[in-house]
């Protein structure tokens, strides 16, 4: 395993940030670590690479105890934290030369910033200061500096943060093409970018985890608590009488005479639509049941009810 952890407990006084944690990551994985904000994301990938010691618990990287050896957990761990906090009056080249003498790196550093400034597509702005760079160019830096030392895990804590649509899927792609050879544990908000490159997800709420498995198998997670039909109408029915049907627990109205109607998973809520519509002299032009997207499934999973 690349990444391991085993009851990872961390006290902040009284409060727990993160309760009794056990998850896994496999060698050339890339996972999605998601949970709302103070659910423990942060405080867990600090945990992983050596920033803050946990209270109890243990955590292994590359086979590594993170408690007992963090200098050689650095050494194979690239981080990229939320904040990003970077040297601003630094040119580009010059911050990245700085990280390469933190990790002592020899006589390969030159050639390493050259090939990674290239790969990250920092070409056009490399001869300004940090200070100068948009934040998607910020990103590229970060990204630049945990990759430096060419490591095989990589921990990125909201990468896409703050960056607009173009760069989220510029920064996407990267981590897509760095995912193919390295270990990935990614947190982020954004759903898509889940779907789009993570093999598995691991959703933590409260300090616990809620949830650990392949994004088809999550989205599953309410298929057996709901369902979600979609009906288009011939005309725009009184929604309280779609609200009257046996079964119906929500009705949404779409486009037109569209309406996403959501009902208990133990009635079969699509014979009483059809049999309202004939009721009130409305034509059903078509009905298709909708699977639960991850937003839908992260919301239930992390609601504090």
């Amino acid at each position: 395993m690349s990444i391991q952890t085993k009851n990872l407990t961390k006290l902040y006084g009284a409060q727990k940030a993160v309760d009794d944690v056990s998850f896994e990551v496999k060698s050339g994985e890339v996972v999605g670590f998601l949970g709302p904000n103070g659910a423990g994301k942060s405080t867990t990938m600090k945990i992983l690479t050596g920033l803050i010691p946990q209270t109890g618990g243990e955590a292994w990287v590359n086979g590594v105890n993170v408690r007992e050896d963090s200098m050689a957990v650095r050494r194979t761990t690239g981080y990229l934290p939320e904040n990003n906090p970077q040297y601003d009056d630094m040119f580009i080249k010059e911050y990245l030369n700085f990280v390469a003498g933190l990790y002592k790196m020899g006589s390969e550093k030159e050639s390493r910033i050259k090939e990674l400034i290239s790969r990250i597509g920092l070409e056009v702005e490399q001869h300004k200061k940090i200070g100068q760079l948009s934040k998607g160019y910020r990103q590229r830096v970060g990204l630049a500096q945990a990759l430096l030392h060419d490591p095989s895990v990589l921990i990125l804590d909201e990468p896409t943060s703050g960056l607009d649509p173009n760069q989220i899927i510029e920064i996407r792609n990267l981590i897509s093409s760095i995912g193919n050879k390295k270990t990935v544990l990614l947190s982020t908000h954004i759903m898509q970018e889940v779907e789009a490159i993570c093999d598995r997800i691991v959703i933590i709420n409260r300090g616990k985890i809620v949830a650990d498995d392949t994004t088809a198998n999550i989205k599953k997670k309410l298929d057996g608590k709901q369902q979600v039909i979609v009906v288009e109408f011939n005309s725009s029915p009184n929604v309280n009488k779609i609200q009257a049907v046996e079964g119906v627990l929500k009705v949404e109205k779409k486009d037109g005479n569209l309406y996403e109607i959501t009902g208990n998973k133990n009635t079969d809520i699509r014979g009483n639509l059809f049999n309202m519509a004939v009721k009130n002299k409305l034509t059903v032009l078509s009905m298709q049941e909708k699977g639960h997207s991850l937003e839908q499934v992260f919301q239930e999973l992390t609601s504090n009810k």
